[in-house]
């Protein structure tokens, strides 16, 4: 045996020293790699789609990941990865790469030299760089309103026109959580898309469809538009990485590179040849069509984009070597194309893929309410730009002066998927508030307001002129609410008249909130607390203003009425009615819960009932498989009703203008409900926090408003603001759902509203932020206000969303303020109040003041005014989406029908809105209908369009039976709005924007 053992040895040493004499006479070889393969017939083609995504904001903020700062908490920069794509495509002209959020490529433009831009350019005309989705980011689909994600994508595809003369075909949705309706027909087939991408839905849905193949479907938004407005759609297998099997090429990543130097050690190129087939060929099994796609990246991925190309480049060599499978560097637009080359017919998908559950007990329905304040506060931001863009229209676009860009480019980041949403790091959401304050004191400047508090007059000598702006086309009578010290005030209009005006005390819990806050963000506590609302009603012609002045009454006469005050005790009386002519609710004196909704006019009457409850936060650390609640996800682990703390009194204000009932439901919630004269809805303002976390549990707190509808599971919640689309508890359309979670599974996003109804009533909510909601109960409207969670729910953030607000060294709870409306119609006739008031909620009066304190008479040009010609408004049904003039000069106008096919008996059929008398006093030279992005002429994009075979259709599908409006007329100048249809034109004008058309005044 030894003997044998040492034979062994001195063998292994005669084949180590020659294969050293072997390799010490081999050449040095430079490798060419083949990377020129295109699709091949009748063999699976592999499109390998290199691709980054650079979220806009999420662990460090926009400018940190650009930079590539603040790397303790993640290695990224977005600048790297601009950088290294250039030199890396220019090294071979088959290498392609697909880049998606302006937000960061702007910047990098930027910063580049004129041949560095020349080169990229080059690289964009030949289809190796190719810009898809476009927009400044990529948006979330669940929390913004659909008008911002057109802005936000607007802005992303003009700089793209403008600079490459190119138009994005493919929207790349691959990481916001869940996707709405809106998103496929509006911000897909409107803006000029082929076909749009994405990696989330749900996982029971996902199984189904690999199983019938139908991961890709043409994809049905809108049921009024129905398929002149579909497109194709797509769900990766899993998620939008690399294919299962270690093709992970960053220069930190362990995923083995491909070894195919004989001379060195760990040779595996066959090893890695039959990863990446079998990876192509499962996918193949559950895909139509011999057509794959694998995206090639992930997040921050190509920072060093060579280490990843120089993978690629061999995979690509070796396995069109192999023969097996046909792969190329490919983008989706590539891949678009051979998907409709192959002449299938798709299934059909309708609605939309909320809501989305990642795993079983993990619905991503938390971020529907996660951070309510920044939420109200780009809603809030969104209105003010719509109107700042109007005004700025008005008196003219100045270039080098203030002018709204910079809220626009706020407002467009906040749209990203990890902004509104709620999911990024407390810093990174700090971040996104501050560029919307930022943008907001430029745009106001741009409309010369300056929204001073009554508070910070002398309520001696003062008179203060109020200017109320109108949005919206059409004219508004409207209540306008105004903090002030002084109840010794008078109102008058602009003529001279007193208006009917009233003064409503303060509630202990607003005047608390309201120093509380002034003191964490002033440093200080504030020198003068007002007292009293002063309430009044005005009358605002549409896209114009009028003004009025509030004053001392003993200069003016006249008094603004007190309200009266009555307060009422458990088991006083039974109960006690408020309200205004056709409206009236009675409220129980034992604790205000039931309520008796009467509406004379329409003979309505309901009884309802509120509650507030909470959910406690699911903590599964000790679970094999943990899923706590967190910022993306809602895991309810018990519900707790909160029930009315104490002997709190009922306290119940009335006067000419506005009833209210004040009620104090325990230590950190309170709620006002009003009925205001000559409305016909109930609002209800609520004060949620400092929410309490001393038993160490987390709180996701939400309101119940019970009704005796029969809504048999049914309700009815809005797509990204626009159209309705039905729920059915426990139930999906798509597949047969297994129900894990009751609660969490059963939420979706509302931006506008929700709604029950039975064969005599309609029951609608509306809302004034993005929030999550449901309809557990039959009957019952249930809405999230606020969450305040403790631990993380693992998905990436590693944060607890426990929102806070610091005084000096002691910090609480964030407290919130809000409201929600609802109102009780006969079935099928609440339509007109939904659409039309969810308009005011969306575009509040602007309110501008001046003052006035040496005795002199105010110096107006105007008292009043009015965008459109005088006798005009806008019909109904349409609502003026953008009024915009552009930096070349054109005006941009959008304009919008509010409702869906048979949504009313009146006001869902066709409008005509007359664009001469929209600008009154020019003369119109050009109107040239665009793309709802308005990057591209509607006639260019539509015969661009390609169409898809639907499964069990005709060529047509459904076209025949969609209506769109007709070519506008030159000569006539008239617009055609169907139902759900959003018209896009380019408008020049004889002559600029005149600067006369609004007045002058200062704050």
């Amino acid at each position: 045996f030894e003997s044998e053992r040492m034979d062994l040895d001195k063998f292994l040493c005669w084949v180590v020293l020659l294969l050293g004499i072997f390799f010490s006479t081999v050449e040095s070889r430079y490798m060419v790699y083949n990377t020129s393969h295109t699709m091949v017939q009748g063999k699976l083609n592999v499109h390998v789609v290199p691709h980054s995504h650079d979220d806009v904001g999420w662990l460090k903020t926009v400018d940190q990941y650009y930079v590539g700062s603040n790397n303790s908490i993640q290695v990224a920069c977005v600048q790297n990865v601009l950088d290294s794509i250039v030199p890396a495509l220019l090294a071979d002209k088959n290498r392609r790469f697909v880049y998606v959020e302006q937000a960061f490529f702007q910047r990098w433009w930027r910063e580049q030299s004129e041949e560095i831009k020349t080169i990229v350019k080059g690289l964009i005309r030949s289809g190796q760089l190719e810009h898809i989705n476009g927009g400044m980011c990529m948006h979330d689909e669940a929390a913004p309103h659909y008008i911002d994600m057109i802005d936000q994508t607007t802005l992303g595809h003009r700089f793209i026109i403008r600079e490459f003369n190119v138009t994005p075909r493919i929207g790349w949705q691959i990481d916001p959580f869940g996707h709405s309706a809106v998103q496929a027909y509006l911000l897909g087939a409107e803006v000029g898309f082929d076909s749009v991408f994405f990696g989330r839905i749900d996982y029971q849905d996902r199984e189904k469809r690999k199983g019938d193949k139908s991961l890709e479907v043409v994809w049905r938004g809108s049921q009024s538009l129905g398929s002149s407005s579909q497109i194709f759609a797509g769900a990766f297998p899993k998620n939008y990485e690399p294919p299962p099997g270690g093709f992970y090429y960053e220069i930190t990543d362990d995923s083995p590179v491909v070894q195919d130097d004989p001379d060195l050690f760990d040779f595996n190129v066959q090893e890695r040849v039959n990863a990446f087939v079998a990876a192509a060929l499962d996918q193949a099994n559950i895909t139509r069509t011999n057509h794959i796609m694998f995206t090639m990246g992930t997040d921050f991925r190509y920072q060093y984009a060579h280490t990843w190309f120089r993978q690629m480049d061999k995979l690509l060599h070796y396995v069109n070597l192999d023969g097996r499978i046909n792969a190329l560097y490919s983008t989706p637009s590539i891949y678009t194309d051979a998907k409709h080359a192959a002449n299938e017919a798709w299934p059909l998908k309708t609605e939309d893929y909320f809501p989305y559950a990642d795993r079983v007990n993990a619905y991503w329905t938390g971020y529907f309410t996660s951070r309510p304040a920044l939420k109200r506060y780009v809603r809030v931001m969104s209105g003010y730009y719509l109107a700042a863009r109007q005004l700025e229209f008005f008196k003219g676009r100045s270039e080098k002066g203030p002018n709204t860009d910079s809220l626009a480019d706020a407002l467009a980041i906040a749209q990203h998927h990890d902004a509104v949403s709620g999911t990024s790091k407390q810093h990174v959401a700090n971040d996104y508030a501050k560029r919307l304050a930022i943008g907001y004191v430029e745009a106001e400047s741009v409309v010369a307001t300056s929204l001073a508090h009554l508070t910070k007059l002398d309520p001696a000598t003062f008179q203060q002129t109020v200017l109320a702006y109108n949005p919206l086309g059409w004219k508004r009578v409207d209540i306008v609410r105004l903090p002030v010290v002084s109840g010794d005030i008078a109102v008058h209009d602009s003529e001279g008249h007193e208006v009917e005006s009233q003064l409503v005390p303060f509630t202990d819990e607003y005047a608390a909130l309201r120093s509380y806050h002034a003191e964490a963000y002033l440093g200080h506590a504030p020198t003068q607390v007002p007292k009293y609302w002063l309430v009044f009603s005005v009358s605002v012609p549409p896209l114009g203003f009028t003004t009025y002045t509030i004053s001392t009454a003993k200069k003016t006469g006249g008094y603004s009425s007190k309200s009266h005050v009555s307060r009422y005790q458990k088991g006083e009386q039974s109960t006690v009615d408020v309200g205004h002519e056709h409206l009236k609710l009675s409220f129980s004196t034992d604790q205000g819960k039931a309520i008796n909704y009467v509406n004379s006019r329409t003979s309505m009457t309901e009884p309802l009932k509120q509650t507030f409850s909470y959910y406690s936060s699911y903590n599964g650390t000790k679970d094999k498989e943990p899923q706590n609640s967190g910022a993306y996800v809602f895991r309810p682990n018990g519900t707790f009703p909160i029930k009315p703390e104490g002997q709190v009194p009922l306290t119940v204000i009335r006067g000419p203008l506005v009833d209210e009932v004040h009620q104090q439901i325990n230590p950190w919630i309170s709620q006002v409900t009003r009925v205001y004269k000559g409305k016909e809805h109930v609002e209800v303002e609520f004060i949620v926090g400092n929410i309490p976390i001393k038993d160490g549990v987390g709180k996701e707190v939400v309101t119940q408003i019970s009704s005796s509808l029969k809504s048999d599971k049914t309700f009815y919640t809005d797509s990204s603001g626009r159209d309705y689309i039905k729920r059915i508890r426990d139930y999906r359309s798509d597949w047969k759902l297994e129900v894990n979670q009751p609660v969490a599974g059963n939420y979706y996003p509302i931006n506008h509203g929700i709604y029950l109804q039975d064969s005599q009533k309609e029951f609608s909510v509306m809302v004034d932020r993005a929030i999550g909601g449901s309809s557990i109960v039959d009957g019952q409207v249930e809405l999230m206000l606020h969450r305040r969670l403790l631990l993380d729910d693992s998905r990436g953030v590693a944060e607890s969303l426990n929102e806070t607000t610091c005084v000096k060294d002691k910090c609480t709870g964030l407290t919130i303020q809000g409201k929600y409306y609802y109102r009780i119609d006969p079935s099928g006739e609440g339509a007109k109040w939904r659409r039309t008031f969810g308009q005011e909620i969306y575009s509040p009066l602007l309110l501008a003041f001046a003052h006035q304190d040496d005795g002199k008479p105010m110096s107006f040009g105007a008292a009043s005014f009015s965008g459109m010609d005088s006798s005009y408004s806008l019909p109904d049904n349409v609502a003026l989406l953008t009024l915009q003039e552009l930096d070349d000069g054109n005006v941009l106008l959008r304009l919008a029908h509010l409702y869906e096919v048979g949504e009313d008996k009146d006001l869902s059929g066709v409008a005509t809105v007359e664009l001469k008398k929209l600008f009154p006093g020019k003369k119109i030279a050009k109107v040239t209908e665009m793309s709802l992005s308005a990057n591209q002429e509607r006639s260019v994009m539509e015969k661009k369009r390609l169409v898809w075979k639907v499964e069990g259709e005709g060529s047509n599908g459904e076209m025949k039976n969609v209506k769109r409006g007709r070519e506008i007329d030159p000569r006539k100048l008239v617009m055609e709005l169907y139902p759900m249809e959003i018209r896009t034109v380019l408008i020049r004008l004889e002559r600029p924007p005149s600067h006369s058309h609004v007045y002058r005044f200062d704050a």
